[in-house]
């Protein structure tokens, strides 16, 4: 199988799952055509022939190799793949789903798409029934999928679930379910074979699996880019806070790569509570471990859910004389009424930017002028073309060199350029901004093997 020619790969997506899977579709298209056009250069160099005839050549190979005829397409140009697998979703009036896969699977390399967390209108029976979805009817949907890909022959299934679900539920102190590795084994004995997922709650969670693989990706560095594009951090007097103790490890890595200081917020919580909006909170005290006054803050998290710790935490910092907060988090879940009461904190002067993903589907957060959204559909769509490849993906799961030369560069250009793009200390800045290429998420290839393409 060519490095540049996935002809066995396919992209299935659940029902809610479908906008990001087209956006990394389309990262794919992209990451194929480039690989296309350095192989069909470099043969073209090594033989001493025209690019022209080199593309015939890898076209007639393909179609040699292909179980159709020929594979549709000019042969005198290269011929993008069709990633995407067409599928049916039904919904019945007593709440059970169905999912028809209606593209050959059979021997496929099936990776299914699915937001657990997307509670906007999910569209069913080819768009007559519109119905909202909680966690839970996410996760049967999802079950459904896979049942119907492996019924219909995929050689291997594999999962792309940007949040996973119920990983919250990692321990347990009393007579509780662990419920993380319980969902876990529930795909594993469907017969899925790895599960892609971005900035999982609790690495104990790969614990639980007896076969299945776990790829942890990180958006540390689509965070930093943003970052980046609304404040000087070669110039701001800026400290990286963890605003937890599970928190530490995350924002220690912020803290190196941006070689600022780290502090900690360390809060003593009431376990006895369950917290139910922003409003409410189980948090009883907060002690600070450093300085932020006068200071800009950034801290991360790997998600906000109703979000009134983060927010009573802002609070207090803001208390304690910080002049400016930053929050990135990879998993903008946004529970309840969380974008209210956020809006409302905002409104009151306690946070300046929230830096969120895409890997959760919100519309409304798109629309406030305190949320920034990072792209990880590149991210996305580089991990799953290397794992389809069988190639090495340690480059992705810990990216801290790839981080800091992305750093190092984008400080070059701005000192280069005279940072024209960055808004005036305390004011209000677009969302949208002049990029270079490999920014918006999407990541360069990996170096590859002297004399491969």
């Amino acid at each position: 199988m060519s490095y540049s020619d996935p002809t066995k790969l396919g992209i299935l997506a659940c029902p809610g799952a479908e906008a990001f899977a087209n956006q990394v579709i389309r990262r794919l298209a992209g990451i194929y055509k480039r690989r296309f056009d350095r192989k069909s250069l470099a043969l073209a160099s090594r033989y001493h022939i025209s690019q022209e005839l080199v593309t015939r050549k890898i076209n007639f190979d393909n179609d040699i190799q292909s179980s159709l005829l020929y594979i549709p397409g000019n042969v005198d140009q290269y011929r993008p793949p069709r990633f995407k697998i067409n599928a049916r979703h039904t919904y019945f009036p007593n709440g059970e789903v169905k999912t028809e896969i209606l593209d050959s699977v059979r021997g496929l390399d099936l990776y299914i798409f699915q937001d657990i967390e997307n509670h906007q209108p999910i569209a069913f029976n080819d768009g007559s029934v519109h119905r909202h979805l909680s966690v839970n009817d996410h996760i049967f949907s999802l079950l459904v999928t896979i049942d119907a890909a492996v019924q219909a022959g995929a050689e291997r299934v594999n999962l792309v679930l940007p949040a996973y679900p119920y990983s919250r539920q990692h321990k347990k102190k009393g007579r509780e379910s662990l419920t993380a590795a319980r969902v876990g084994q529930m795909i594993e004995n469907l017969g899925v074979s790895r599960i892609i997922t971005l900035d999982i709650h609790s690495k104990e969670i790969e614990n639980c699996f007896d076969h299945l693989h776990l790829e942890n990706l990180h958006a540390s560095l689509q965070v930093i880019e943003k970052l980046i594009g609304i404040i000087d951090i070669s110039k701001e007097d800026l400290v990286v806070l963890a605003p937890d103790t599970g928190a530490v490890d995350r924002n220690k890595f912020y803290a190196n790569a941006l070689q600022k200081p780290l502090a900690l917020l360390y809060k003593e919580r009431d376990y006895s509570k369950v917290t139910r909006n922003a409003s409410d909170t189980n948090i009883s005290e907060m002690k600070l471990l450093g300085e932020v006054r006068g200071k800009t803050v950034f801290m991360a998290d790997d998600m906000i859910g109703t979000g009134g710790t983060l927010i009573k935490g802002m609070k207090n910092l803001r208390e304690l004389g910080a002049e400016r907060i930053i929050c990135a988090v990879s998993l903008p879940l946004f529970s309840g009424n969380a974008i209210e009461e956020f809006e409302s904190a905002y409104r009151q002067g306690l946070f300046y930017r929230i830096i969120g993903t895409n890997a959760v589907h919100h519309k409304e957060l798109l629309q406030k002028e305190w949320y920034i959204q990072a792209d990880v559909t590149g991210l996305f769509a580089q991990i799953i073309s290397l794992v389809h490849h069988n190639r090495s993906v340690s480059s992705m799961l810990d990216n801290r060199e790839l981080v800091a030369k992305r750093i190092k560069k984008q400080l070059e250009r701005m000192a280069r350029d005279g940072n024209p793009n960055l808004p005036a200390h305390g004011a209000a800045t677009t969302h949208t901004r002049p990029v270079a290429k490999g920014d918006q998420g999407e990541i360069e290839d990996e170096p590859l093997p002297h004399g491969a393409v």
